[in-house]
């Protein structure tokens, strides 16, 4: 069973730190738990025709956060970092933004 490009990159992730690494083609997304680094290279270079240098992956935890005098956890999500090649083209998404 092979995964749709959608269903591994879930949607950007929009920071200040995240704005920052665009200028050096590096741009950051929230990934499918279960999406290892080269499912992820070929679902960015499908759905934004790039060519991916690389690609860190990070499992963020949940962070603990109260409400009241009730407390819980936000939901842990795994971020992906990917580094486009030099000659590759920016992604529009992006370019907006900062």
């Amino acid at each position: 069973m092979s995964k749709f490009a959608q269903d591994i990159i879930l949607k950007p992730v929009v920071t200040e730190e995240s704005m920052l690494g665009t200028a050096m083609k590096k741009y950051t997304f929230v990934v499918a738990k279960d999406a290892n680094k080269i499912e992820i290279a070929k679902a960015c270079e499908e759905l934004f025709d790039v060519k991916v240098q690389k690609v860190n992956t990070v499992n963020v935890r949940g962070h603990l956060r109260r409400y009241g005098r009730f407390e819980g956890y936000t939901s842990a999500y795994k971020k992906a970092v990917v580094t486009l090649t030099e000659d590759s083209k920016t992604i529009e998404f992006f370019d907006g933004m900062f």
